[in-house]
């Protein structure tokens, strides 16, 4: 053997030697391709140990973006440029930025894994550099706004549903989750401890169309589950006339019951279908929309409630402790971006204010020399 070639073993050995003390050398065998890789783990290892959303999410972004866009990498061959290339191709042909960052995490999350069991010796996602997310513009209603959509909120079945949004702030999810067991009128207390899942379905017979069209349809996931973090299970005092608004709602559930009669599903949520049956968020989003084109409010997310309620706690001076245990926050971060309020808003507090301090001074009965 020539020195020279001596000389490159020797250095190929003591780098094998190396990865080998830092517990980096890949597996013998034949090589995992990106996509054989991510199938295996979002399946067998992501879905049995994570929450369903969670699942949810992962496999949309395997199935939708990664496979055909990294999956014929071979997994050891994986380059971070590879991946913010994709990332580029994902942005220009449409994709938001949030869905690129959410295929972003998904690999991350995959090679982690993978390079905890030796197949590869880095996690080339941790290097590359995802796309930017702008911060959600908090787009809060102002009170004419909120008072219109309650106006006409009134006429609808689940009326109360939208004031719970407006006015407590509560997520989609846990306001269709709540349960009759979960608030109590007399003393004025709500506990949110669950949210509506989507239900996905599995088929029910080889109608050839998809499961969730199937006639025969099995629904296959629970109506709820935990809500995702401690800070999301809380306790929340509900003002007197929202109290009202409830009571008033499960009467007419009661009249709904006994139309609807052996038809009915007792299933305890607070909002159900004419029959019992638990709200479809899909549906109740639907509902949302019509209700803002009734009220002839700008069109808007169904988190814009969401972002009123915790605008008008702010700007009324609620401690901001406060603000966080009604909303279900967990960091003041959040708190943070709630600053940037509507004029609207500002102008029916100050308007407030001012009808407040000097309201005295307009009564004739307190003006004129004796009032001084």
């Amino acid at each position: 053997m020539s020195k020279v070639g001596e000389g490159e073993v020797i250095k190929k050995v003591r780098a094998l030697e190396k990865q080998r003390d830092e517990g980096k050398v890949r597996k013998p065998g034949r090589p995992w391709t990106v996509r054989a890789w991510l199938l295996r783990w979002v399946e067998e290892i992501a879905k049995p140990s994570v929450r369903e959303n969670t699942y949810a999410g992962y496999e949309v972004a395997v199935r939708v973006h990664l496979v055909p866009g990294v999956g014929a990498h071979r997994l050891d061959k994986l380059e971070p440029e590879h991946l913010e290339r994709f990332y580029s191709r994902m942005l220009a042909n449409g994709s938001k930025p949030a869905t690129a960052h959410q295929a972003h995490r998904t690999i991350r999350t995959a090679l982690n894994h993978a390079m905890r069991c030796g197949h590869v010796t880095r996690n080339v996602a941790s290097l590359a550099v995802p796309p930017r997310i702008e911060d959600e513009e908090v787009e809060p209603y102002d009170i004419a706004d909120v008072q219109r959509l309650l106006s006409e909120a009134a006429k609808l079945r689940n009326s109360a549903r939208w004031s719970i949004a407006l006015a407590l702030g509560l997520r989609q999810g846990e306001a269709l989750g709540l349960r009759w067991a979960d608030l109590d009128t007399s003393s004025g207390v709500l506990r949110v401890r669950k949210n509506r899942l989507r239900p996905k379905y599995l088929h029910g017979g080889g109608c050839g169309t998809k499961p969730g069209y199937c006639k025969k349809r099995v629904r296959k996931n629970e109506d709820t589950a935990n809500t995702k973090s401690r800070a999301g299970r809380r306790v929340i005092g509900v003002p007197d006339e929202l109290v009202t608004l409830l009571e008033l709602h499960r009467r007419e559930q009661a009249r709904e019951r006994a139309i609807a009669g052996k038809d009915w599903r007792e299933s305890g949520f607070v909002f159900t279908s004419p029959v019992g049956e638990p709200l479809v968020p899909s549906t109740d989003y639907d509902v949302w929309k019509r209700l803002l084109a009734d009220a002839k409010v700008r069109d808007g997310r169904l988190h814009d409630a969401r972002h009123t309620a915790a605008t008008v706690l702010l700007i009324l001076g609620v401690p901001e402790r406060v603000v966080m245990q009604i909303m279900g926050w967990s960091s003041t971060a959040m708190a943070a971006r709630y600053q940037h309020v509507t004029g609207g808003i500002l102008a029916d507090v100050a308007q407030r204010v001012g009808g407040l301090i000097w309201e005295v001074a307009k009564d004739p009965e307190e003006s004129g020399p004796e009032g001084l």
